[in-house]
């Protein structure tokens, strides 16, 4: 089988952005790849047609729609990270809550000694685990 899943973000012109952010605090990540839209459209002249990054070492994709929709990112799929310190944690949650929501506050929870779970200021849905 040569099935390969990757992780699909789809933004409404805030793809670079989320991109940009997202590289910016986690190790081992680097935007790869970037196709964006020309005159001729259909999206916003400048904006992603697509992308790809590598985040902590895993690949995602991100376009910025074409199309407007009358949904957006949800906390029933979110991204899972395994964090190495308390700091690591704590600087993640932090950053990532910052213009977003605090779904779960950064604390020590009976499934884990360190938690958060946060939407950011994207919409992108992230729990955080210090096992």
């Amino acid at each position: 089988m040569t099935a390969k899943i990757t992780t699909f973000l789809m933004f409404e012109g805030r793809a670079e952005e989320a991109m940009n952010f997202y590289v910016s605090l986690l190790p081992d990540s680097e935007i790869t790849d970037i196709t964006r839209y020309g005159t001729e459209g259909p999206g916003a002249e400048g904006s992603v047609m697509r992308a790809t990054a590598t985040l902590a070492g895993q690949q995602f994709m991100f376009i910025d729609s074409a199309v407007k929709h009358p949904f957006t990112f949800t906390p029933a799929i979110s991204l899972f990270v395994t964090c190495s310190s308390g700091t690591e944690i704590a600087i993640l949650a932090e950053k990532l809550a910052d213009g977003g929501e605090i779904m779960m506050p950064l604390d020590a929870y009976p499934f884990s000694r360190k938690f958060a779970w946060v939407a950011d200021r994207f919409g992108v849905s992230w729990q955080l685990n210090l096992p």
